[in-house]
């Protein structure tokens, strides 16, 4: 069984401990041993598989214990063992479109210094347009915004506001899908299903390519990209259920 530290600012410890615990498993039993095939690091619960998921469904994609898709696995992965997010110091950070695998373990971590915000979810606690945000310059250290700025026609201002509200030394991950070689957006197109062929989805407005980068870094962020393979070896992704579909991590700071 996972041994864990049932203390809401040990997530640090708690990963790591499981981490060094899935490796002695590997070495005794190999991964086709498992009873428990798949584990998620964000709830901590094993299971037999994942379900299937997506407008494509992709097989063996969504935790059956919280919801959570690949790229959110690899996101808080990479929250507990690479940010300070869970030090137990106080924090203000803005979760846009909050995914709700997430927003009762930020709430928990952070208290009222977590503030959730959409423009159209009504459960978020404040109305957002992220390219008008109503919050004065270094309002908050931490920013989250994950698969949103491909359905923002102003992509670019909403990564000014974002660098705008996010405090000097502040950080903020801002996930996109990338789908193509380059990016590529065309204003003229506004029908669901041209978009749905174009752009993948009827609601976004571009294919975002590696050059999103350059956008973050044009708005006056500083841009780390992490991937799987910074994160855990093949049998731990495996085991986690990170694939492909879990894309980038784009860690943005604000230096100035």
């Amino acid at each position: 069984m996972y041994i864990t530290v049932n203390h809401p600012l040990n997530d640090r410890i708690v990963v790591i401990t499981e981490m060094k615990y899935l490796k002695r498993l590997f070495r005794k039993f190999g991964l086709p041993h498992l009873i428990k095939a798949r584990y998620c690091p964000v709830c901590r619960n094993r299971s037999s598989g994942f379900k299937p998921f997506g407008i494509v469904p992709r097989d063996d994609a969504q935790c059956v214990h919280c919801g959570s898709l690949e790229r959110h696995r690899l996101t808080w992965l990479y929250l507990q063992k690479s940010t300070d997010l869970f030090d137990g110091k106080p924090k203000k950070m803005l979760h846009v479109a909050p995914e709700p695998c997430f927003e009762l373990r930020f709430q928990d971590q952070l208290g009222r210094g977590y503030l959730t915000a959409d423009l159209h979810n009504e459960r978020a606690m404040v109305k957002m347009d992220i390219c008008n945000i109503q919050y004065p310059d270094n309002s908050f250290d931490v920013i989250y915004c994950s698969h949103v700025l491909e359905h923002v026609p102003d992509d670019r201002q909403a990564m000014r506001e974002f660098h705008r509200i996010l405090r000097p030394n502040g950080w903020a991950i801002l996930n996109v899908p990338v789908t193509s070689e380059a990016t590529y957006e065309n204003p003229t197109i506004v029908e669901p299903e041209e978009r749905q062929k174009v752009f993948g989805q009827e609601d976004h407005v571009r294919r975002y390519g590696p050059d999103y980068v350059d956008r973050l870094r044009d708005s006056g962020f500083e841009v780390e990209v992490v991937s799987v393979n910074n994160l855990a070896n093949i049998e731990e992704a495996k085991l986690m259920g990170l694939t492909e579909a879990s894309g980038e991590i784009y860690y943005c700071t604000k230096v100035h």
